[in-house]
């Protein structure tokens, strides 16, 4: 706490509206990708490592409120106020497939074979997509007890998660039947629930609290009371040693998993953060707010830190081991290229 060192973020331009949810793909042979959403309508592409502006997905007629990639970052996904959910050619921006709802979609998750497509939202109602069968009904679980808010798959696709709008809890949903198996309670609607990367934990943000469940056993690993309002938290993936979370104070703040003590409050956004999401490698963190603005974070590491055999934290003098060493992000400076005109929204959320 006595050595914290002022954070210098990439600050990426291009959204006119808020930034309002993120999503980093795995490693692919070509890198890492970040995609965002906004209630501007058109959701962006990024370099994951640079913040590099690669393209925008243009066609939505409403805000967009959940975007994903699938797991070797060639089609996008995305929820919209319009009433959609679309699937997009990631190398061109293309749109390949829309899928019509009755309401508001706020969420949607590719399955880790990348053969389905997941959505929720104000319909209360669960659906799941073929992929391989694009113009096929989509299985329905109406069983929601509110607004979807979020959703994500676990288990090797074996399970689905999702979380309410308007209640509390984490439901857990056995995909073959459609019943639920599960309910993670907590005492306000979660607004942001991630599976880790190595599937042990399920990382939840609901109203002061950040919570760190058991992914396979669904017991509560740890709790830990936030300074604000949190909207979003992210454990960071390689290590599991710290995560992050971002609320209405408009700062992200860092933490370390096991004791919950705080490590760095990093402050630039100019209106309340809405998602953070950790790079695939841990080595950085974006965070998407209010202010229209995604910033990429370094998460930084003490040179001291080594992980010892145990899988501790250790201290050492002169080394560190090879994984330890993340990658620099020099300072750099978004053109116009990324950038898009103002435009009226068409469905208001």
């Amino acid at each position: 706490m006595d050595k914290k060192r002022v954070a210098v973020p990439l600050v990426c331009h291009g959204h006119s509206r808020p930034v309002v949810d993120l999503f980093y793909s795995p490693v692919t042979p070509d890198g890492f990708f970040l995609i965002s959403a906004s209630k501007d309508s058109s959701p962006m592409l990024r370099n994951g490592e640079t913040g590099d502006w690669i393209g925008t997905f243009e066609g939505h007629k409403g805000a967009v409120w959940s975007c994903c990639l699938d797991t070797n970052a060639l089609r996008a996904a995305s929820g919209s106020a319009d009433f959609t959910a679309k699937i997009w050619d990631a190398l061109t921006g293309d749109e390949l497939h829309s899928f019509e709802h009755k309401h508001i979609v706020r969420a949607c998750a590719f399955s880790e074979d990348t053969h389905l497509l997941l959505t929720g939202g104000v319909e209360k109602i669960l659906r799941i997509y073929d992929l391989n069968r694009p113009d096929a009904p989509p299985r329905e679980v109406d069983k929601s007890s509110g607004s979807v808010r979020t959703v994500a798959w676990l288990h090797s696709d074996q399970t689905i998660l999702s979380s309410c709008t308007d209640t509390g809890g984490v439901r857990l949903w056995d995909v073959r039947t459609g019943d639920i198996v599960r309910t993670l309670e907590t005492k306000s609607p979660v607004t942001s629930a991630e599976v880790s990367q190595d599937g042990r934990y399920i990382t939840t943000a609901d109203g002061f609290t950040v919570k760190f469940w058991d992914a396979n056993h669904f017991g509560l690993v740890k709790s830990y009371n936030m300074p604000c309002t949190v909207e979003s938290a992210s454990l960071e993936p390689k290590y599991g040693f710290k995560f992050i979370a971002g609320g209405e104070d408009m700062w992200i703040h860092l933490f370390d998993f096991h004791t919950g003590e705080e490590i760095a409050c990093n402050k630039g956004h100019h209106g309340p953060v809405h998602c953070v999401r950790f790079s695939p490698g841990g080595e950085s963190y974006a965070s998407g707010s209010e202010d229209g603005t995604v910033r990429i974070w370094q998460t930084g590491r003490d040179d001291s830190e080594t992980i010892t055999a145990n899988g501790l934290i250790g201290k050492a003098k002169a080394t560190t081991t090879a994984e330890e060493v993340s990658h620099k992000i020099e300072g750099f400076h978004f053109t116009d290229e990324g950038k898009i005109g103002e435009e009226e929204e068409a469905v208001n959320a």
